[in-house]
């Protein structure tokens, strides 16, 4: 570790930093999203919760699935306040896109916009894969 400087917790603080890889600057930040290993991709497409599946499993945000069905919180040309199934979750975007939300190209045809998760809430899970379930159910239980 660093040697202390007076300073206290600061310090300590920019120690941890260094040591997680974490930098403030914003172009660095875009490229390790950019590189990042599909395993990491897999957790920066999380979604947080709605209020009662938060008190159910008792955890914020879990990694959104296809199946799940969201409500879109953000978004202009009338997306905001739409809720669907995830159609599909693209990790090389880092995006998901939700059924019925699209968009009309010049030639008249429809296509799905893909939407940043963040701006999404998942208000109900699919629990049809079992690793996921027995994963929210250990949450769950933890809390007890």
């Amino acid at each position: 570790m660093a040697e202390d400087r007076g300073n206290g917790l600061d310090d300590n603080l920019k120690v941890v930093k260094i040591m997680k890889g974490i930098s403030k600057k914003p172009g660095k930040q875009r490229k390790n999203r950019a590189v990042a290993a599909l395993h990491s991709r897999q957790r920066m497409v999380a979604c947080h919760l709605d209020r009662p599946l938060i008190r159910e499993y008792n955890v914020r945000s879990v990694p959104v699935h296809k199946g799940d069905i969201v409500k879109i919180l953000r978004g202009g040309e009338g997306l905001k306040g739409n809720e669907g199934k995830v159609a599909n979750v693209d990790l090389g975007m880092i995006k998901i896109s939700v059924e019925n939300v699209t968009a009309a190209k010049a030639d008249g045809t429809q296509k799905a916009l893909f939407i940043d998760p963040s701006n999404c809430i998942i208000t109900k899970l699919d629990m049809s894969d079992p690793r996921r379930k027995e994963r929210l159910n250990r949450l769950k239980e933890g809390s007890k």
